[in-house]
């Protein structure tokens, strides 16, 4: 395919890190739209503040960089203005849960037709190394120069538990994997999460020691496991592993359907 045709060449290159692996996320979703076969002025891509939100600046397609924290806000005044868009929100750990966090829960409870995807790289990696709500416990950063206190959110399964109607997990090492979740997101009616773990081996890697962006990929490589081996294993043999696979898939009425049947009833009562 010709990745060059969704992208807008005159803003490039990128600014991400070598050994970043959001370019590896940009090029799955490319690759999954074309594989659809959508038209790019059928589709609005979303983001807020972070390295991950720079997504929309390369791409062709209707684009919003908004607020910290408020993409899900914006794309969601995009669906219900334009319910025949195909809206796509890109975000980052803590734009997604931390200053994002409500919008993100509402989004999966209201199970508004958005598919979002975010690159959980477990830091805020523009903003200066600081911890996340997914930095894991013991983990160092900039504002936890001792160690993160606090436990982490599992992306995947607060989606799942606030009613999104789709929830994967990928890292970025198993691509194909990441284009298959994609595609079902994008396809799917209702809310649909693809949470994606890719290292960011400038800020979360240099402060815990894990090397660069290949040894991180490496990592991701030796101690994936997927959803169903997860089921059998103690929480022991689960520690510092990363659990991949489909949390939800279930079919159940989006907002918007909610929201005409609303507007049906006010006016019929109006006249």
């Amino acid at each position: 395919m010709d990745y060059l045709y969704y992208l807008r060449t005159k803003n490039l290159p990128h600014i991400w890190c070598d050994g970043c692996g959001n370019g590896i996320v940009l090029k799955s979703l490319l690759r999954v739209i074309n594989k659809l076969g959508w038209d790019k002025n059928d589709i609005a891509l979303v983001s807020g503040i972070g390295c991950s939100s720079r997504t929309p600046g390369y791409v062709d397609f209707n684009t919003l960089h908004t607020t910290h924290g408020r993409a899900l806000a914006f794309a969601t005044g995009l669906k219900i203005a334009n319910p025949k868009l195909h809206v796509i929100v890109v975000s980052g750990d803590g734009d997604a849960t931390a200053i994002g966090g409500n919008h993100f829960i509402h989004a999966a409870r209201r199970n508004i037709d958005i598919t979002m995807i975010i690159f959980n790289n477990m830091i805020y990696g523009m903003t200066g190394g600081q911890v996340s709500p997914t930095t894991p416990a013991g983990k160092m950063a900039t504002t936890a120069p001792y160690g993160n206190p606090d436990p982490p959110f599992d992306i995947s399964r607060l989606a799942a538990a606030a009613g999104a109607s789709y929830v994967a997990r990928s890292t970025v090492f198993h691509y194909a994997r990441l284009d298959q979740y994609i595609e079902q997101a994008l396809t799917r009616k209702g809310f649909a999460v693809v949470e994606v773990l890719t290292p960011c081996p400038t800020s979360y890697g240099r402060m815990n020691k894990e090397g660069n962006g290949a040894a991180m990929l490496l990592y991701q490589k030796e101690n994936t496991v997927s959803l169903a081996k997860a089921s059998g294993m103690s929480p022991e043999e689960l520690r510092n592993k990363l659990v991949v696979g489909v949390f939800v898939d279930r079919q159940q009425p989006d907002y918007q359907s909610h929201y005409e049947a609303v507007v049906t009833k006010a006016r019929s009562e109006i006249k």
